[in-house]
């Protein structure tokens, strides 16, 4: 095992080396200038785009906007024939690859701009071949530039400095999927998710959880409300396949991402992934009907490695890509007319989870790597457990990787949102959605809900009290004015638009209080108050 890991790091610090070597001094990253103790600045970044934007056709940079600290974020534009607009992309397979949105985390920052230079200087050219690949190599510019010691104590200052986990603001830019409170956020979904489409992003991380013994974790977009094949396809094929593929040629381990409690005993038992909240945008990929995947370079391993094992899976991404685009594509758009033929086949019948919780996968994990744990007995008698240096691996491992809906509710023709409650409708297209607002009055039947209970979180969370209704619906017929917003339902963002708008899920508007005025006006404390959006439907026969 030792003389394995020896020979590991020897050979990828050679690559690196040897990659540092072979670039004009204006190419070299901010890691390979020193022995990868320092990582780079936004002007660093910015300094290397424009060296090799003069060096090749086939890169456009352009930018998704500002921070609220004035940085450019910006975003590069890789094709075989200089693409620089969503309108030339037209038909094209579009991959997306976004780095840096925790600012601690720069392993994806440094690693796609080693991509960059090997895709347009080096011998990866072929990624072009079949796709537009984008990349947002430093999306939270100003986290990334607040850079200090110790902010990433698990990554054991590898680098010494590193930038902040929060924008600007002080928000978390991957709780902010639903809210878009963020420019980050709102440049991202307006400016490359509506305006490119990509068929499959990546949102690339370093873990700062488990001990566990892989170089790199990963999770497919979990979408538990929206159409099932972009998360079969994505979790069920194209990840194991890389997954097998990284070990064979490299010798890399690649697993599903998450995480354990060594307060449940040891040896483990349990296995745990992340929520399945939309606010997480790889999440929110999956109720649009596209493909998303996240990743997790292992904080425990050293810095150069983390970029190695980053690299190394977003070039497997890019080349199955390049590979399998038209079938990728097919799924998608299959998903998207699977969610509009739902919407007016079976509105007013069908029914969807609004609320989840996490449950096992049917299939345990087998040969888990993980580092050992020894109980030893502390100074006060009770014992504890010590983490050792040596790596095992156990069977039979309870995956807590899946979701079920813990409460659901009926999927509708359409939504209609009141006239005074404008925000709620342009929150809905600044995620793409189709709203119109009505040139008359018009007789509906649907449901109304009754919010019973209503309760908000003691403490902030992102800069919210998260909210919760609990209550019932209804059947009503309502009359919906003159200027009232309506939204049907039949559309390709069906499934995100149930979501953000029913009043009992557990990530939509209404969790992150975009309702709280007219329900505090309403006095929902004290008393049973209705849910100002109406479910419409066609008349049950």
């Amino acid at each position: 095992m030792r003389k394995a890991l020896l020979t590991f790091l020897m050979i990828n610090s050679i690559a690196f080396a040897q990659t540092a070597q072979s670039w004009t001094d204006d190419l070299v990253l901010t890691p390979e200038r020193s022995n990868y103790e320092k990582t780079s600045t936004h002007a660093d970044v910015i300094s290397f785009l424009n060296a090799i934007k003069t060096k090749s056709n086939n890169i456009k940079i352009t930018s998704i906007g500002k921070s609220t600290g004035g940085k450019d974020i910006p975003l590069v534009i890789l094709s075989r024939t200089g693409i620089s607009t969503p309108a030339e992309a037209k038909g094209k397979f579009v991959t997306y690859i976004q780095a840096n949105i925790h600012g601690g985390e720069v392993e994806g920052k440094e690693a796609m701009m080693m991509m960059m230079r090997d895709i347009l200087l080096g011998k990866k050219s072929h990624l072009l071949d079949n796709q537009v690949i984008l990349i947002v190599p430093i999306y939270n510019t100003d986290g990334n530039d607040k850079m200090a010691k110790g902010l990433r104590p698990s990554q054991e200052n590898s680098p010494l400095e590193t930038g902040e986990r929060e924008n600007g603001q002080g928000l978390d830019l991957n709780r902010d999927g639903i809210k878009m409170e963020t420019p980050e956020s709102q440049g991202m979904i307006q400016n490359i998710i509506t305006a490119w489409d990509p068929q499959m992003s990546v949102d690339l991380h370093t873990t700062n959880g488990t001990w566990h013994a892989y170089s790199l974790t990963w999770a497919p977009s979990y979408q538990y409300a929206g159409e099932p094949s972009t998360y079969n396809y994505t979790n069920g094929v194209m990840l194991p396949f890389i997954t097998k593929t990284v070990k064979e040629k490299y010798g890399m381990f690649f697993s599903p991402y998450g995480d354990y409690n060594t307060r449940e005993g040891w040896p483990l038992k349990n296995f745990y992934t992340y929520n399945h909240h939309p606010r997480y945008i790889v999440n929110q990929f999956g109720l649009r009907n596209r493909m998303a995947v996240l990743s997790e370079a292992f904080s425990h391993e050293r810095f150069y490695q983390r970029i190695y094992s980053t690299y190394t899976f977003v070039f497997e991404i890019l080349d199955y890509c390049n590979k399998h685009g038209k079938e990728i594509a097919k799924i998608n758009h299959d998903a998207e007319l699977a969610a509009v033929k739902n919407v007016i086949d079976n509105a007013g019948k069908a029914k969807k989870g609004v609320r989840f919780k996490m449950v096992p996968t049917a299939k345990k994990l087998n040969g888990f790597r993980t580092y050992d744990y020894t109980s030893f007995t502390k100074a006060d008698g009770t014992r504890s457990l010590l983490r050792k240096g040596n790596i095992v691996t156990y069977d039979s491992i309870t995956y807590y990787g899946e979701f079920k809906d813990t409460v659901q509710s009926t999927v509708p023709r359409g939504y209609i949102i009141p006239a005074a409650m404008s925000l709620i409708a342009e929150q809905l297209k600044r995620q793409g959605a189709k709203v119109t607002q009505l040139e008359k009055d018009e007789e509906l039947s649907g449901e109304v809900f009754t919010i019973e209970k209503y309760t908000r979180g003691a403490r902030k969370f992102e800069g919210h009290y998260m909210a919760s209704a609990e209550g019932k619906f209804s059947p009503a017929t309502r009359t919906a004015h003159a200027g009232d917003y309506k939204i049907d339902l039949a559309q390709p963002l069906a499934n995100l638009i149930f979501y953000m708008l029913e009043p009992q899920s557990d990530d939509g508007l209404l969790t992150w209080n975009f309702f709280d005025t007219y329900l505090d006006q309403n006095d929902v404390k004290n008393k049973a108050v209705e849910f100002p959006v109406f479910k419409y439907s066609p008349k049950k026969k």
